[in-house]
């Protein structure tokens, strides 16, 4: 199916016309409609589900480019020695681990993330990459960050703000915990550039991606609610319209590999 037809196809299903307050008390997890109290236990049952294969299965499944668009997104950050980080929805700390090594023994990254199951996988990484005490560990949401106002020089979110039940609020958290000056880098995937890219990833997405999850990782679910995230999440030309309504400015996006991923930076002024 097209990629086109497929999200119009979405765009009816959801209904977006619906009454203001019931957009309010309810959200999606993937295309599934859901009571918006209830989103978070729904994203923490689901990465408790994969967090073991979490590393793995996304090499296979991105082909190991994961590992590039990261390194490239960070590097687009600039980040300098002594510099304070926090890599919100950090999961198994690819993007703690690379920011740590950017901002030396003198900086520090908090790993900021909503679920244990995904912070513990990565903690190997990170004892093996001699990082240990650099890359500190702190349970939380997101759109309720734990930390006082203007504590960091950049804050990092790596294909984790599409989960949160209100994109907009986690934004608008790491922009307050960031210093004037500070640095935004948002790391997400999005839909591809050329019409034959996109017909061949909305195929892949939605037909190779569950099957895989369900044979290495023993869950189809799972790895259908990635590609259906991925669908309902704004544009580049969209993300930059919120991060300048949140407040940052000198927004700007870098499209990764004809834009299945795409880095978003933007300056607390």
């Amino acid at each position: 199916m097209a990629f086109g037809m497929r999200n119009k196809r979405v765009a009816e299903k959801m209904n977006f016309s619906q009454a203001g307050k019931d957009q309010e008390e309810m959200a999606y997890f993937g295309y599934r409609r859901i009571p918006a109290a209830e989103k978070v236990k729904w994203v923490v049952r689901h990465f408790n589900s994969i967090a073991r294969e979490y590393d793995s299965m996304n090499t296979l499944l991105s082909f190991g480019l994961h590992h590039l668009w990261k390194r490239a997104a960070v590097k687009a950050l600039g980040l300098r020695a002594g510099d304070r980080v926090i890599d919100v929805c950090g999961g198994t700390a690819d993007l703690s681990i690379l920011a740590a090594k950017a901002v030396g023994p003198e900086g520090w990254v908090i790993l900021y993330d909503i679920n244990r199951a995904m912070m513990e996988a990565g903690r190997p990484k990170v004892a093996k990459a001699s990082l240990t005490g650099r890359v500190l560990y702190v349970l939380g949401d997101a759109e309720h960050i734990s930390f006082a106002a203007g504590q960091f020089d950049a804050a990092i979110v790596g294909f984790g703000i599409r989960n949160l039940t209100r994109m907009e609020k986690g934004l608008e958290e790491m922009f307050r915990v960031l210093k004037p000056g500070g640095k935004l880098m948002c790391l997400e995937f999005s839909r591809p550039a050329t019409a034959l890219c996109r017909w061949l990833y909305d195929m892949y997405s939605f037909q190779i991606m569950p099957l895989a999850g369900r044979i290495f990782a023993g869950s189809r679910q799972a790895y259908t609610y990635l590609p259906e995230s991925i669908r309902l999440f704004p544009l580049p030309q969209e993300l930059a319209v919120i991060l300048k309504r949140v407040g940052f400015g000198g927004v700007t996006y870098r499209n990764l590999t004809n834009g299945i991923a795409v880095v978003h930076l933007g300056v607390k002024a």
